[in-house]
């Protein structure tokens, strides 16, 4: 569980980088895979919480990968600035195809 957290901190240190003026990103969007919900960020979420973050847990219904990216893109709408969007397993997929608004850091 360790490289997870060190993971998403390495994510968010380079999240303000790329611009001269670029704001850093306070935003964390966390999307679950498969074969859990999105309480399997509950430990992350409330780490990050801790530094100052603010974390959204998108619950996605897992009926289709559609679906599933229009959770995550509803999560995404409702950020203010930029956000760190991060995905486990199948959460990877999803973020692959929500991830594309100007909200999210690359």
């Amino acid at each position: 569980m360790t490289k997870i957290p060190s993971t998403i901190a390495a994510a968010l240190s380079l999240a303000g980088t790329g611009t001269a003026h670029a704001t850093p990103a306070r935003n964390v969007v966390l999307v679950h895979g498969a074969f859990t919900d999105q309480t399997s960020w509950n430990k992350v979420a409330q780490l990050l919480r801790s530094k100052g973050y603010r974390v959204t847990l998108v619950a996605n219904p897992l009926t289709s990968l559609d679906d599933d990216v229009a959770a995550t893109r509803t999560a995404l709408a409702a950020q203010n600035g930029p956000t760190v969007l991060v995905g486990h397993s199948w959460g990877g997929v999803v973020i692959g195809e929500a991830g594309t608004t100007l909200r999210c850091r690359r």
